[in-house]
């Protein structure tokens, strides 16, 4: 490789650092649900049986029925409407608890790819790993290309020295990947 290129591409080259937190992996898993069609059938599924709980609660309470089944209708929904919100959050202090062992993490993105070293670990990753990509208000989450993006590179916005990073990173995914 020529000076003249790698002085490009040291250019390009967009540098993260960061300590992963649980609020960061909770914005990616809600992402990735909004973005997969796995995760919107999940969605909807808690949300019809949300709806179908607290209606048929509503509906018996109406008919002044007060048995045992109006209070499993109402669990039924408190539980799938709790679900939308407890179970990224689960998951995320699951995945968090992981993560943090592995202290700071460092992600330098370039036209190759993305290099994530942390104090145990140096992993790189072409950009053909990833098909598509999700920006939430503080992460970038990147997504494998299978349909239920099962893989994802979480990178948060805040990891950033400054907010024109962000911008050329967010340029950077544009040019290698899609926008789900």
């Amino acid at each position: 490789m020529t000076q003249e290129r790698q002085h490009q591409e040291g250019r390009q080259a967009v540098a993260l650092a960061y300590e992963p937190t649980a609020r960061d992996m909770a914005s990616a898993l809600r992402a990735r649900m909004r973005a997969t069609p796995s995760g919107r059938r999940t969605r909807r599924l808690l949300l019809f049986a949300g709806v179908l709980g607290t209606g048929s609660f509503a509906l018996l309470a109406l008919l002044d029925a007060m048995t045992w089944r109006l209070w499993l209708m109402m669990g039924v929904g408190a539980l799938a409407f709790g679900c939308l919100y407890l179970v990224p959050q689960l998951q995320a202090r699951q995945l968090h608890q992981m993560a943090a062992l592995q202290g700071e993490f460092r992600a330098v993105v370039d036209d190759s790819g993305i290099r994530l070293t942390t104090r145990d670990s140096d992993a790189t990753t072409n950009w053909s790993v990833y098909s598509r990509y999700v920006e939430a208000d503080d992460v970038f989450v990147l997504l494998t290309g299978d349909k239920h993006g099962v893989g994802i590179m979480v990178l948060p916005k805040r990891g950033a020295a400054e907010p024109a990073v962000v911008e050329r990173l967010r340029g950077m995914l544009d040019r290698h990947i899609k926008k789900a």
